[in-house]
């Protein structure tokens, strides 16, 4: 998808983990292909990756130490595991924020990011990120892509998993998240669905509960496979994880 110049696709979707080791186990055994993600320097948190072939890949994060302040330990300690994120990948980060806010649109200044994979190799990125969890944040590479998001075999999974389709995101007010998506995307959504070639972001309306425990953020996804299977939540780690053709 492009607007003034800048294309966007989806970079990851953050699923957060109480035991990291426990939840690469677990994916494994759904069928995933697994990749050691790495630590985030002063972030006390760690990752691993699964990689699809349309570039795009599942987080699993954990906290290796309490983080306050921050958005994913408050929804740690309050509800646990599950989706906590997602992130678009811009062409540009800079023209992307310059676009977006001469939309109206908020969002803060590119910031620098980098992950020490466990094989030594440094990571770094620019996040740019928007005031409120209902839209995704924005993830530019700084040191090739491929160091950070790997490629080859690495994204093959038994299960045929091949790609995101589908991410379904709970929100506050779907007419006010709309017009924020608009402005920081600069495309018109069609109905409740923005299109970002080849996912559909799906916004539907948060039950007082889910606000309360969550707040506004992804609460399922559907991946494109060889065939149709819903997951196991609980071997998910709280993710709501469909399987679908095509």
């Amino acid at each position: 998808m492009s607007t003034a110049g800048v294309t966007f696709g989806l970079d990851h979707i953050v699923i957060l983990v109480s035991d990291l080791d426990r939840a690469i186990a677990d994916y494994r055994a759904l069928g995933f292909n697994i990749f050691p993600g790495g630590e985030h320097p002063g972030r006390g948190t760690h990752n691993a990756l699964v990689v699809f072939q349309d570039g795009a890949y599942l987080e699993l994060i954990a906290f290796k130490s309490a983080v306050p302040g921050f958005r994913w330990w408050h929804v740690y300690e309050t509800d646990g595991e599950g989706f906590v994120d997602f992130a678009l990948l811009p062409s540009d980060v800079d023209a992307a924020v310059i676009a977006a806010r001469s939309r109206g649109a908020e969002v803060g200044d590119p910031e620098n990011g980098g992950r020490a994979r466990p094989d030594g190799v440094a990571v770094a990125w620019r996040n740019a990120r928007p005031p409120t969890s209902d839209i995704p944040f924005l993830c530019f590479d700084v040191t090739p892509r491929n160091l950070r998001v790997p490629e080859g075999k690495a994204r093959d999974h038994a299960n045929g998993v091949t790609g995101v389709a589908r991410l379904t995101v709970a929100v506050a007010d779907v007419a006010a998240s709309l017009k924020r998506y608009e402005a920081y995307l600069g495309i018109a959504p069609t109905r409740t669905t923005i299109d970002v070639d080849p996912l559909a972001i799906e916004l539907v309306q948060a039950s007082p509960e889910r606000l309360a425990k969550r707040g506004e953020g992804p609460i399922a996804m559907t991946l494109r496979a060889d065939r149709a299977r819903q997951l196991d939540r609980t071997i998910a780690h709280g993710a709501e994880i469909t399987l679908a053709p095509g």
